[in-house]
């Protein structure tokens, strides 16, 4: 008699992730233009940037990573969260850490993927781009850009028992190609008119203090339209202005976050213990940054920082092996605040 075969049973609630999809479908659809190396989540990750670790209120790591009393808010050694009924409150023990579980791409080449190597067909959509003022004295460039739910414990099946660590699967979350809004600065600024707000000498200017603070390690988060050495997050579009090419990614990077968060796409982690909270007004100091390509960089930055302290050699002209230069790739660490139980 013919019997069903058995399938290898997941606890209630998690699924096994799976790159397969995505893989196969960027590649039935790669172009020849551009190919390099995909990410290697366990070497071209800066590991030890998940640290300083706080349980129970008590850091049981540091480092000299970014924002080292990033966890303080955590005082109490027990947390409550609610819970479904007859229980209503479950009592855990509060833990912090930053998370990579983003990622973020910066691209010339409409439709390329640099975390996997591999190029979309897009054909049509507008590649990047880097131009001059009339003055001639600084630069613009415009940049494609794409948001990718990145939950690398899953990934590598660390860890998969903890109820605080992300369970979904990878997934191309945004794609600036198929937004017109990252395409027209004039379209952004009708979805987001707030940037009449900051286009003044003013409030550019509160972007130095920004600048000085993200150099040592602490972001201000009340200037929330700052990028610190960037200039504004404003407009919330592909174009940017600066001498640095690296930096202007950098800043593009930090402006898809803003984008995605403004637009309620993305919460925070790092303000409750019990729940992802949605920060339509970023918190800058919950999160850093890491450059993986063209160069992996050695550590995480916070958003902001100049490239003085990061960016060296991180951008050569003929690029690093198999990685186009002018092509990034960021992995974002995110504070994470957690009642286990």
């Amino acid at each position: 008699m013919w019997r069903r075969p058995k399938c290898r049973r997941t606890k209630p609630g998690r699924s096994r992730p799976s790159w397969n999809w995505l893989v196969l479908l960027l590649a039935f659809n790669a172009g020849p233009a551009t190919a390099g190396r995909p990410l290697n989540p366990v070497t071209d990750i800066a590991w030890h940037e998940i640290f300083p670790i706080s349980i129970a209120g008590i850091t049981v790591q540091g480092n000299d990573s970014t924002s080292p009393s990033g966890f303080s808010a955590i005082a109490s050694p027990v947390c409550t969260c609610p819970a479904p009924p007859p229980v209503f409150r479950r009592v855990g023990i509060p833990v912090g850490l930053w998370e990579p579980a983003r990622l973020v791409e910066t691209v010339k080449d409409a439709g390329y993927f640099p975390s996997l190597g591999v190029t979309m067909d897009l054909s049509g959509h507008r590649d990047g781009s880097r131009g001059s003022h009339a003055s001639g004295a600084t630069t613009t460039a415009f940049q494609q850009a794409h948001y990718l739910i990145f939950p690398v414990w899953t990934l590598l099946e660390l860890m998969l028992d903890n109820v605080c660590l992300e369970s979904s699967g990878f997934d191309v979350a945004y794609m600036s190609e198929l937004d017109p809004l990252w395409q027209e600065d004039a379209l952004a600024m009708m979805i987001h008119p707030e940037v009449l707000l900051f286009a003044n000498a003013a409030a550019q200017l509160a972007c130095v203090a920004d600048a000085v603070g993200a150099a040592a390690d602490h972001p201000l988060d009340p200037l929330f339209w700052c990028v610190g050495s960037g200039g504004s997050v404003y407009p919330l579009s592909g174009h940017v202005s600066g001498n640095n090419f690296t930096v202007a990614n950098a800043t593009l990077a930090a402006r898809m976050l803003y984008k995605l968060a403004r637009q309620l796409q993305v919460c925070d982690t790092g303000v409750n213990v019990c729940s992802c909270v949605p920060t339509p007004i970023w918190i800058k100091s919950h999160y850093k940054m890491q450059i993986a390509r063209p160069v992996r960089g050695s550590g995480a930055f916070p958003i902001g920082q100049s490239d003085f302290l990061w960016g060296s050699m991180k951008n050569p002209p003929m690029g690093a092996g198999p990685n186009d230069p002018d092509n990034f790739l960021w992995v974002l660490f995110r504070k994470r605040m957690c009642c286990i139980w």
